[in-house]
């Protein structure tokens, strides 16, 4: 446990490797699997342990496809293990936007894969007996009028030309009576989208992918992609892997690995908080249908309860790639400014990881040469889209690859400044729409 009150604000690792979190500690169990020491061969090497590549994995060998998993670290090790765990409908960006972008007919093609995502994280959930205490219900909320009015329009929206039906707009007074807070004066409910233990989850699904035959390896970090017409070479520390086909499925960790990939990323830092225990009475009063919230500020505040009654609070983020100072008690007044009650409430855990946004905030799928596939760029969409990420890699690897295509065909600018301004460029961009915020 790591307190709110005389500690720093580092993020330590645990002894199992994951990063030391609500999640880790309450982690199910999952067996530690082997480094890749040798040299072996597959049809398709998938590198990355989050549920995109676990996601994958599952696809291939369930395919029939020989498949090997490389990780650098632990299954869920990253961006997967660590989210808020808010499965929402749609993308980073909304609708309209993507209408501009690939125009109307593929973003309502687009738009049906985002909720054919969600029934996809359900399903497997089911059969595969993950146990990672989904609950249905998320909601946006408005802090302020012009929220509100965004809520409105993005409702009729979605029913109106999408026939999406799941949406109810939720008035101050109705709201007072689902939580016990002043601050919001509306939200949109979506019974469709839900929360889950993203770490749970991910470790979910990489056993259902060992059990359906994918080998899985971790700590064996990728130090070289070699392509050939062929066969590609993944060169690890331990050994190598000869595959027909290659997955990509780093996101926000993919560094130098496959360049022509790093500049239409660029990795945000994003934090959480875990009070401690709340018990039964003050947990339910805080959400009393136990749905989870996000307000629609920029950079917005995201919350939801724990099964054992804690409230986690994401409430910052970093592009400048340095964590935020006292960042548990920055998070904590954040907390608190929405529900004054939780004022002597400690905080048990706090952590934080990078996730990966693109410039139009759209997701970015496609090949490198002729067997690299990736996906990337989720923008704070992933717990379901990486879900079915993975499995239209899995299509597209055996040959039908209309559905993945789709999103490989979404334009994707590179982040503007190169390697060395791009940041700082972002910094000053992202300045703006917090101040936004205040307006």
């Amino acid at each position: 446990m790591v307190p709110a009150h005389g500690m720093s604000d580092s993020i330590d690792s645990t002894e199992s490797g994951h990063v030391a979190s609500y999640y880790a500690a309450s982690a199910n169990a999952f067996p530690k699997c082997p480094e890749l020491t040798e040299a072996v061969d597959c049809d398709v090497c998938v590198i990355g342990g989050g549920i995109t590549g676990s996601s994958a994995a599952l696809e291939l060998a369930g395919r029939g496809f020989s498949t090997v998993l490389l990780e650098a670290n632990r299954i869920g090790w990253g961006a997967s293990g660590r989210s808020g765990g808010q499965a929402i409908f749609g993308f980073g960006c909304d609708q309209t936007k993507l209408e501009r972008i690939v125009g109307r007919d593929q973003a309502r093609q687009l738009w049906d894969l985002s909720l054919e995502s969600l029934a996809l994280m359900r399903d497997r959930i089911g059969e595969h007996g993950i146990e990672c205490g989904y609950r249905a219900g998320q909601m946006h909320a408005a802090i302020k009028a012009r929220q509100r009015n965004e809520l409105i329009e993005w409702q009729r929206l979605l029913q109106d030309d999408y026939g999406y039906e799941s949406l109810r707009l939720i008035e101050r007074d109705e709201l007072r009576e689902l939580m016990a807070t002043e601050r919001y004066i509306a939200g949109l409910f979506d019974s469709n989208s839900g929360h889950l233990h993203p770490l749970n989850y991910t470790l979910g699904l990489n056993q259902a992918a060992q059990r359906a035959g994918a080998r899985v390896y971790e700590g064996s970090p990728v130090l070289a992609v070699e392509e050939g017409d062929r066969i590609t070479t993944v060169r690890t520390p331990g050994g190598q892997v000869r595959c027909r086909y290659l997955a990509v499925c780093c996101n926000a960790y993919l560094g130098n690995l496959v360049k022509p990939l790093r500049s239409k990323i660029m990795p945000v830092g994003t934090y959480i908080v875990a009070t401690e225990t709340l018990g039964n009475d003050l947990a339910s009063s805080l959400i009393r249908n136990d749905m989870a919230v996000a307000d629609i500020n920029f950079v917005l505040d995201y919350f939801r309860l724990s099964e054992d009654t804690r409230m986690l609070f994401g409430g910052r983020v970093s592009y400048s790639k340095i964590p935020p100072p006292t960042l548990s008690r920055s998070i904590r007044a954040r907390m608190i400014k929405v529900y004054p009650q939780l004022a002597e409430a400690k905080i048990d855990y706090y952590w934080g990881g990078y996730v990966a946004i693109t410039v139009n905030r759209a997701p970015h799928f496609g090949r490198v040469g002729k067997n690299i596939f990736f996906a990337q760029g989720f923008s704070g969409h992933g717990i379901a889209l990486t879900g079915l990420a993975g499995s239209l890699i899995g299509e597209a690897v055996a040959g039908t690859a209309e559905r993945f295509d789709l999103f490989s065909r979404i334009p994707h600018m590179p982040f503007p400044g190169g390697p060395a301004l791009r940041t700082p460029a972002l910094v000053l961009a992202m300045a703006y729409f917090r101040l936004r915020d205040l307006l």
